[in-house]
This record gives structure tokens, sequence and C-alpha cells, in this order.
């Protein structure tokens, strides 16, 4: 691939990962620079299709969440797909007080934009381990299994 056609392709990463940098104040009023209409979306709790659908998720979610922000930490992006992983850092008032960090990572596939998103992400670390009691049951099993 010569450098032509990388260009349009970072540039699209680049976009899609300004949209998410901060967790609570998504740019959703960007959504059609970044996804298709159809564009179908996974992650461990939903699966959605539609930019339509996707834009309402993440409003509901930014309005739960207290604050939060992406750090993307590597990347690797082809002609028409690319994995980025990144560690999510927020607060949200039902898991307690502290800043929750969760390691993850997001496969996307796109032409000029985005059709499929796919996060993968440790929901225990997400959820479970911030629970009053499961989180103990959870980060107790965790350190039986790493035995």
């Amino acid at each position: 691939m010569t450098d032509s056609q990388t260009l349009p392709n970072l540039q699209l990463i680049d976009r899609f990962k300004d949209f998410y940098r901060d967790v609570k104040h998504p740019k959703l009023e960007s959504i059609d620079q970044v996804y298709a209409d159809d564009v179908l979306f996974k992650d461990p709790v939903h699966e959605l299709r539609g930019a339509e659908a996707l834009h309402t998720y993440l409003s509901d979610m930014s309005v739960n969440v207290q604050s939060g922000r992406f750090e993307y930490l590597d990347q690797i992006v082809s002609e028409d797909m690319a994995y980025i992983k990144w560690n999510m850092h927020f607060k949200h008032p039902r898991l307690g007080k502290d800043t929750i960090t969760v390691r993850g990572m997001s496969q996307v596939q796109f032409h000029d934009r985005i059709y499929f998103h796919e996060d993968v992400y440790d929901l225990g670390q997400l959820i479970y381990e911030h629970v009053p009691l499961l989180g103990s049951v959870v980060k107790g099993l965790k350190k039986r299994l790493a035995v």
C-alpha cells in the first residue's frame, strides 16, 4: 500500500479516536463523518445496527458517566481494517468514586466510513469487580485461576 492509499485510512482512524476521546462528551455531531448509516456495533453487552441506534446508545451512556477518556496505546491500520488498543478511564456513580481503568481493543472495518465496529474488553474488569460483594468474589476467582 502506498502512502496516498494509507493517508485517508489514517485520517478516518484519527477521526474515530477523536470521536471517542472524551467518554462524557463524545462528538456525536460528527457521527456521520466516522460511521456508515448501517454500521454494525458490537461490544460484550450490546449489538446495535445503524448510526442512529449507535448515536442513541452513546448519548445515553454519556449521561450516566461522571467523566471518562480513552488513552490510545497502539494501532494497526490496513487497507480496510484497523485494530486499536486502548485504556478507558472513567467514573460512574454506581461503581464508586474511584476512576476505573479498563484495557480493551476495537476492531473496525471500513471503506470511506466505518461499517463494522467491535469492542473487546473484560466485562468483569469494567463492572463486576466494582460491585460490592460481587467484586471481591470476582477478584478472588481471578487470583485463584492465576495460580
